[in-house]
């Protein structure tokens, strides 16, 4: 599927059908690019459970017709006031799952507030109903939740409250079954009738904390109470003469402009598409990003982060120069990386762009649904070292090193490509294949996210080093990485592990192209 869909007028992409006929709606009854947003959101945390939810993070990037400008919103959590390195004496990491694992504040109900308070038409009311009668009435049971939750059956069976809601009686619904999610439906109802407090300091609140204290949870009253989200100013680099928009630290964002600044002293356009040469280059160029996002990448607020000096292009000039064209570089260890995560983007028709992505972290988060609120808790507080010395430490009230990052970039200060993947720690990556397939090789979005990708590193949760490629990659070039000292295994065609990853590109005619991942359930949308 390399054909793109071409709108005139506005455009929407999702990776769950529902989610993106969602938003088209909104926008057909009079909504913006916010409202649209913001109802795709809530879809895709009902229909699409294993990869995102209510109970998790999410951060925005939203240029304003009016306005002329790129904002971006961090809908990330902190960590609660009373978690402490000491709750977890006596232990070499904090658990992936469980209660104790989910000692952040979700922040995606507060980034709807936020979005529609800021730029939105409609009422929450309005664009939460179509994710409410999704919950309530049920949607077709996709294979991809199937496989997740065959996956994770261990776990989400032996969970009160999660097993009645994805393992019933023991049993995993099959592809196609009605999927229901009664509780759930009942608290966005309560969202879309008293907004945001109902989630943080009203009867959900209340709900999740009881449920907590009961099993042993440690975020309180107060913890939820006192979020708030944060506009920010993004962070920009230039490749190409587009200026490329992502989040600021805590996101890992800043991994994205780094690779490009790298790569941008090579002529992308001497390297053919698809060679040992091409994906040996990008895969070199982001090693080296990593390298420094490992060292600094945590909470600005609880340490500086020399973005100036990561961001320059003196600097990107010198990690080009380290990169040998006929060997890799040896692998840093790390701690395997959270992969749940749902990118979607929309354009209006009156230019208004968002860009958004949200997450649980892992696949089903912590895997704990908070007592009947049908809420599945995220479990991003996992990635908080218990080690004091080092950069992303535990310590109350600190947002973690997140790998969320929406992509926008614009040219002549327009938008021109808004983007971006599920995937951990392949994000950047994925993103990186994705805006040089675009702009250095002139591919449509659809082209540019359906050839085939590779994935390098410690995503999905696995501890791992290896250069995953795309069994569609030619075997030569498979060979020559390997040679070059990669630790090449080849997957699946179009294999899951590569991620969800969408775009929109807007032409200097004005037409609007929507490209979505064949690895996904999504949709394009425009007229």
């Amino acid at each position: 599927m390399n054909r793109s869909v071409i709108g005139t007028k506005t455009m929407v992409v999702s990776p769950h059908y529902l989610a993106s006929m969602a938003g088209s709606r909104i926008l057909q009854q009079g909504g913006n690019a916010y409202d649209a947003a913001v109802a795709i959101s809530a879809c895709l945390a009902v229909v699409y459970p294993h990869m995102t939810g209510i109970g998790g993070d999410s951060f925005w990037l939203c240029y304003n017709k009016q306005e002329d400008g790129v904002r971006a919103y961090n809908g990330s959590g902190r960590s609660g006031l009373g978690v402490t390195i000491d709750k977890y004496k006596g232990e070499a990491s904090i658990p992936f799952r469980g209660v104790r694992s989910a000692i952040t504040v979700p922040g995606m109900v507060d980034s709807w507030d936020a979005m529609l308070r800021e730029y939105g038409r409609l009422t929450l009311q309005e664009v939460l109903e179509p994710a409410i009668a999704y919950a309530s009435e049920g949607f077709p049971m996709t294979n991809d939740q199937y496989q997740h939750t065959l996956n994770n059956y261990e776990l989400l069976s032996n969970i009160p409250h999660t097993s009645e809601i994805y393992t019933p009686n023991g049993r995993i619904p099959q592809p196609g079954e009605r999927f229901i999610q009664r509780h759930l439906a009942d608290s966005l109802r309560a969202i879309a009738e008293q907004g945001r407090d109902a989630f943080y300091t009203g009867k959900l609140a209340h709900a999740i904390v009881d449920f907590l204290k009961e099993q042993g949870g440690l975020l309180t009253s107060e913890d939820l109470a006192a979020h708030r989200g944060n506009w920010v100013t993004p962070v920009s680099s230039s490749y190409r003469g587009y200026t490329v928009y992502q989040l600021p630290p805590n996101s890992q964002g800043f991994v994205g402009l780094m690779a490009l600044n790298i790569l941008e002293h090579c002529d992308m356009q001497q390297i053919e598409h698809g060679s040992y040469e091409y994906y040996h280059l990008l895969v070199e160029a982001l090693k080296r990003s990593f390298l420094d996002r490992n060292a600094v990448l945590t909470d600005p607020e609880f340490s500086h982060i020399p973005l100036d000096k990561l961001l320059d292009s003196t600097y990107a000039r010198q990690l080009y120069e380290a990169i040998s064209m006929e060997s890799a570089m040896p692998p840093e260890g790390g701690r395997p990386m959270g992969s749940d995560t749902a990118y979607a983007a929309v354009v209006d028709e009156e230019g208004n762009a968002v860009s958004f992505i949200q997450s649980l972290y892992f696949e089903f988060g912590s895997g704990v649904v908070a007592g009947e609120t049908g809420i599945l808790l995220q479990n991003r507080g996992s990635f908080f070292s218990l080690d004091p010395g080092h950069i992303n430490s535990l310590q109350p009230n600190k947002r973690s090193f997140h790998t969320l990052m929406p992509a926008l970039a614009c040219k002549n200060g327009k938008p021109a490509i808004l983007y971006g993947t599920q995937g951990g720690e392949g994000q950047p990556q994925t993103q990186t294949a994705i805006i040089t397939r675009m702009i250095d090789y002139g591919m449509h979005p659809q082209e540019a996210v359906s050839e085939p990708r590779f994935v390098w590193g410690r995503t999905w949760g696995n501890a791992s080093q290896e250069l995953k490629l795309e069994g569609r990659i030619d075997p030569d070039v498979a060979e020559r990485l390997s040679n070059a000292g990669h630790e090449v295994r080849r997957v699946r065609d179009y294999d899951p592990i590569m991620g969800h990853a969408h775009a929109i590109r807007i032409d200097d005619k004005g037409f609007l192209y929507g490209g979505v991942d064949p690895r996904s359930d999504g949709l394009s949308i425009g007229w």
